[in-house]
């Protein structure tokens, strides 16, 4: 039988969506720092999603196109807490390489207007994942 929901792997302890998603924030911003550390280095978001559920031993029923999202919310509030660049610029879609619709809420959380042409918002996430690149140590190239 197949479980449904969200549970832990190791005792099938059963979680709220939320419980869930604070676990996998805090998995993802470690993942998402580390993939910082590598210059033009970008994690999809399935390999994302199947990384935290890894990491944290918490797994779910509910295909990541329905959860990711809101996980990434909760690193964009971390990051701009702690000071950090938006690490949700370095995850993107397998099929075209470019953030997602909800990298909106990295402008909604730092007070800038909402960027609706796609090339616009590349820009932008490309602009952030250098900041990512710079703050968490990759090796840049000279003329960087």
């Amino acid at each position: 039988m197949e479980r449904r929901g969200f549970w832990r792997e190791s005792d099938g302890t059963t979680l709220t969506a939320g419980e869930a998603y604070e676990i996998w924030a805090n998995e993802a911003y470690r993942v998402l720092s580390n993939v910082a550390c590598t210059y033009h280095a970008v994690i999809t978001y399935g390999e994302l999603a199947e990384e935290v559920q890894k990491l944290s031993g918490v797994r779910t029923s509910v295909p990541f196109r329905h959860w990711i999202g809101k996980v990434l919310v909760l690193v964009v509030h971390r990051a701009h807490r702690q000071g950090d660049p938006p690490l949700t610029a370095l995850v993107v879609h397998s099929t075209d390489g470019k953030v997602g619709e909800g990298y909106k809420a990295v402008l909604e959380v730092a007070g800038e207007p909402p960027v609706e042409d796609d090339l616009e918002r590349e820009h932008h996430a490309a602009s952030a994942r250098l900041d990512c690149y710079r703050r968490f140590g990759a090796a840049l190239p000279r003329d960087g």
